[in-house]
């Protein structure tokens, strides 16, 4: 079954006053108005709820009950019964689908905390599972120097020493980074500033600009390393990152797993495990670097663009691990 979140938005009842030109009017209003409504969530978010519907509608087939509208007993069984092969946060994500769909009919969602059945089985499984999520380790910035020492000969090498500094400067997202046109870029007396049109905590594309000043170490500063590779690219308009092949042909914007790959590659040129590394690792890695040197939460928080100052404590917490560490003050 389809995510009823997807479905067409159906046109006003038909009466005998219909004329056809009211047709021809909400007929056309009707295709925007479905737009806009696919629109309200990201391509990748739409696609995991679809997924995590059919699951759900599957299961409830299964289990021989409703799906829609389901009650909140069913939702209740159905985490629980994914409690025994699920995470946490995928729990979390299915439940999201599930109201979601009920909430596109005008349906009380079967899956709120506000039912006694669903609450207290998913604070059971909270708290009998843990919500610790699988994170990536972060690229701190002595990796990130041994990483521009390792770089890939030839113009693959300038583009992957741009990619990986600008992204840790600006402790982007890859979904951003990869985003980036050259209308986002402005060269300045300071740095650059980049003007993030739309991110993940920006859904209605207010923008946001990014400082990124020059960097002390020529063979890790940020702004230089973006100048060499536009000039070797020789692009001017459209995306700034783009793929290389290994002939060095400059080929079409790049992908978030692409950068993905690329930090993996350098994380195992100097060492470290690839499979603990990921794009986020780069953005990760400006914030803890930042607090290990001191940077405040609000410094940080306003590189990285987070709403919520949670996430970046827990940054600061791992920074300061060794920072402001008791058993280093008693002189083992």
């Amino acid at each position: 079954m389809a995510t009823p979140a997807l479905d067409l938005i159906p046109l006003p009842d038909r009466t005998q006053a219909d004329t056809g030109a009211q047709v021809e009017i909400l007929a056309p209003a009707a295709n925007r108005a479905e737009a806009y409504a696919r629109a309200a969530k990201a391509p990748a978010t739409r696609k995991a709820y679809a997924s995590d519907w059919a699951h759900f509608a599957d299961w409830c087939t299964a289990a021989a009950v409703p799906s829609l509208p389901a009650t909140p007993e069913t939702v209740a069984l159905y985490i629980a019964a994914l409690a025994e092969t699920h995470r946490p946060a995928t729990i979390s994500r299915r439940m999201a689908a599930i109201a979601a769909a009920h909430k596109a009919r005008g349906l009380e969602s079967p899956a709120s905390m506000r039912h006694g059945a669903v609450n207290s089985v998913w604070q059971g499984i909270r708290r009998t599972l843990g919500m610790a999520q699988d994170a990536k380790a972060p690229v701190l910035i002595e990796d990130l120097r041994g990483m521009v020492r390792k770089l890939r000969p030839g113009i693959i090498g300038i583009r992957d020493r741009a990619l990986l500094l600008v992204t840790f400067a600006g402790a982007f997202r890859r979904s951003e980074v990869v985003a980036l046109d050259f209308q986002a870029l402005q060269f300045t007396g300071d740095g650059l500033v980049v003007t993030l049109r739309r991110s993940k905590t920006d859904q209605e594309g207010e923008g946001r600009k990014v400082g990124i000043p020059y960097g002390s170490n020529p063979d890790t500063c940020p702004v230089r390393a973006l100048r060499a590779w536009l000039e070797a690219s020789d692009l001017a308009s459209g995306s700034v990152f783009r793929s290389v092949t290994r002939h060095g042909k400059i080929g079409p914007r790049m992908s978030g797993y692409a950068v993905a790959l690329v930090v993996k590659r350098y994380a195992g040129a100097v060492g470290l495990e690839p499979g603990a590394y990921s794009g986020h690792s780069l953005r990760a890695g400006l914030a803890t670097s930042a607090a290990i040197a001191g940077a405040s939460e609000r410094a940080i928080m306003a590189q990285t663009g987070h709403r919520s100052s949670a996430m970046v404590r827990r940054y600061i917490r791992d920074g300061n691990l060794f920072r402001e560490n008791a058993a280093a003050k008693v002189g083992l």
